[in-house]
């Protein structure tokens, strides 16, 4: 791959609908949101072909493919797939991938077709509803242009899909499939394409275009593992949670119609679980060509059962999850001082698993319900995913594509590269930490220095914003503290998600210090003056929140209420005052124990423990029965979006999230990560 940004000299084509639409703003304000018609130019599935001849010479050089679209494509080559893309990212930052092709192709004629899908929705997936679509690619032998991208491709909408509605946070499409309609097999060499009419110029593209740096996903083909029959249901159970899409063989009548059902579990009458926790509901009508159909979803989900009702006469001939996740190689084991426990090994296996199968071009959120770049989560994912596989690239990615989101909004959003503009005020902070543990584990100085600057400027924008006599007021952001809600303990803090929270509190206040202490390291380890001060912020912070009679923090000034989760997170930080704060909250710990924080509560309560190096404390947490052993007597084979099945009303059966047991388990010394450095 080359290091020299390329560039293109094909041109973005489109379709006729999308030639006269000028790019439209998207991005608002969590509280003052833009308003944006998704009624029309959405859900297009639209396709592109080209043939092309290749000489014996051509090929000899070796051919490499420079290829993007937007919102999405999917690349087949003399009718075999390659893979998708590009990565979800800003226009400003468009992404755009390299791909050595030689071995797809032959002397001769050749043909490249192309799948492209615009969403037209405000969502967490990617930036859409801009009414940007088009194709762009240049294929290259040597310096030498072989192909662009211009108006001699063809180009048609694929017909076969009809919408029946939206599924999870209008995440994706519920579609009907008509398999009878002409561009069925259009990635095929033979198809004839005579009817298609040429591809348009797109006059209004705005794309600045970046490379990938991250690797194409790696797809698996995992056949059932049972199959069971129930009269004209077909139940197929792939042995565990998977991301990607269903593909399947039939045999059957013309215009017969399959039903198409995912789920993640089993109801109680041991059928599909369709109407899944996460609050999806994934049923699907197939109408058959007739003969032998072959279908595979467009769109991914995270599912572990398909189920098919099928009509009289109609067979299943061949099944499989065509399962997608990043490529995965474990350079990481269980503790030595764990290998003799079984529990702990059975819990660190399901984190690897989970996030073997469950990272895809970037730490994503929920794969069936929202499929979203969310920071915080992300913070504590990417590290477990780095920490499993030694590799940085998704710690490097979060943090890259964060700060440039800062482009939006310089205090962040919340969700990256996406319309649906959301922010949680703690996460842009929970990042600071983040820059930091990944130069504790790297000593990649480069980096920490390039990050320095944007981590100041972070916290700057913080402290234009919100911050009066060293604590913080009127967030026009939402504090989320703990989730779900009855987590945060009876925190006594209004947390309004779509109104400004006045008054400082405690766990807001112990992230802001926390990140500005990070910074300070920082600037230490680069051997820069401090950020700033922290004298003046420690002090009001303690001033606020902290009572010396009880040796414990207040959710917030002038109440008396204590919550388990304004402890925990100023005990995670290091945010100490004292030795005998350290006693009562292990005690809150030792009565009440992990289970009753939630996502945003048990990695700071596991922090604080290797910190202090509290091993028996760490090791009754890890092994608490209410909590990853939970989910394993519950029959996980990707961890929970919460502590079970039912600790939350919409719960993700393979959420990535509680995987960062993994950090606590591995044979990392967490020292390197949390130090005494950190504390108060």
């Amino acid at each position: 791959m080359s290091s020299t940004p390329h560039l293109f000299r094909g041109r973005w084509i489109t379709s006729r609908e999308f030639e006269a639409l000028p790019p439209r703003p998207v991005f608002g304000r969590q509280l003052a949101p833009m308003t944006v018609d998704c009624t029309e130019h959405r859900n297009r599935h639209i396709l592109f072909r080209r043939r092309f001849s290749l000489t014996r010479e051509q090929l000899a050089l070796g051919l490499r493919l420079f290829i993007t679209a937007d919102d999405s494509f999917r690349l087949y080559l003399n009718g075999r797939f390659v893979t998708e893309g590009p990565t979800p990212s800003y226009h400003f930052a468009h992404r755009y991938r390299e791909l050595d092709i030689t071995p797809y192709l032959k002397s001769g004629e050749n043909v490249i077709a192309v799948h492209t899908h615009y969403m037209g929705l405000i969502n967490r997936v990617t930036e859409s509803g801009d009414l940007r679509h088009g194709l762009l690619l240049d294929l290259m032998a040597g310096d030498a242009l072989l192909l662009g991208s211009d108006g001699s491709f063809l180009v048609a909408d694929h017909t076969a899909y009809r919408e029946i509605g939206t599924v999870g946070y209008d995440t994706g499409f519920l579609e009907e499939y008509d398999a009878r309609a002409a561009e069925v097999g259009f990635e095929a060499p033979a198809f004839d394409d005579s009817a298609w009419e040429a591809a348009s110029v797109a006059p209004h593209a705005d794309h600045t275009l970046l490379p990938e740096e991250t690797e194409p996903l790696v797809y698996e083909e995992i056949p059932p593992a049972t199959t069971a029959t129930e009269g004209r249901l077909l139940l197929l159970d792939f042995g565990g949670m998977y991301v990607g899409r269903l593909s399947i063989t039939l045999r059957g009548k013309e215009g017969d119609t399959v039903l198409v059902r995912h789920a993640q579990e089993l109801d109680t009458e041991g059928h599909a679980r369709w109407r899944m926790r996460a609050g999806c509901r994934y049923e699907e009508p197939l109408i058959l060509r007739g003969g032998v159909t072959v279908f595979e979803h467009f769109d991914y989900t995270a599912f572990r059962y398909a189920e098919l009702l099928l009509p009289e006469g109609c067979t299943l001939c061949e099944a499989a999850i065509v399962a997608r996740h990043y490529p995965f190689t474990l350079r990481a084991a269980l503790a030595p001082a764990y290998r003799e426990d079984a529990l702990l090994g059975e819990i660190f296996s399901l984190t690897v698993r989970t996030l073997r199968y469950g990272v895809q071009e970037a730490v994503l959120d929920c794969m069936e319900r929202e499929k979203g770049f969310y920071l915080g989560d992300g913070c504590y994912t990417a590290l477990a995913h780095m920490i499993l596989t030694r590799d940085d690239t998704m710690v490097r990615k979060l943090i890259d594509d964060a700060f440039r989101a800062t482009a939006i909004i310089d205090t962040m959003p919340t969700c990256l590269n996406c319309s649906l503009i959301q922010e949680i005020a703690e996460y842009p902070l929970m990042l600071v930490r983040l820059v930091l543990w990944h130069y504790r584990l790297t000593r990649d100085r480069a980096y920490l220095e390039k990050n320095y600057m944007e981590v100041t400027a972070l916290l700057e924008a913080y402290r234009r914003d919100y911050e009066r006599e060293g604590l913080l007021y009127d967030l026009d952001k939402w504090w989320v503290v703990e989730w779900p809600i009855p987590y945060r303990d009876g925190y006594d803090v209004g947390l309004p998600d779509k109104e400004i929270c006045h008054e400082p509190h405690i766990v807001g206040s112990a992230h802001y210090l926390a990140a500005v202490r990070a910074a300070n390291r920082m600037a230490d380890i680069l051997g820069l003056p401090a950020y700033r001060d922290e004298a003046p912020l420690r002090e009001a912070f303690l001033s606020a929140f902290y009572r010396e009679d009880t040796h414990l923090f207040y959710d917030r000034e002038g109440s008396r209420h204590v919550s388990m989760i304004g402890n925990v997170i100023p005990f995670g930080l290091g945010l100490i005052p004292d030795p005998e704060f350290i006693r009562n909250v292990s005690a809150m710990i030792d009565s009440r124990g992990i289970t009753a924080v939630s996502l945003f509560g048990a990695f700071p309560l596991l922090e604080g423990l290797a910190r202090l190096g509290d091993r028996a404390r760490l090791r009754a947490a890890l092994s608490d029965s209410g909590a990853w052993r939970r989910m394993l007597a519950e029959g996980a084979t990707a961890t929970f979006e919460g502590w079970g099945r039912d600790t939350k009303w919409n719960t993700s059966l393979f959420h990535l999230t509680l995987s960062y047991a993994a950090i606590f388990l591995s044979d990392l010394d967490t020292n390197t990560l949390f130090t005494e450095e950190d504390l108060l």
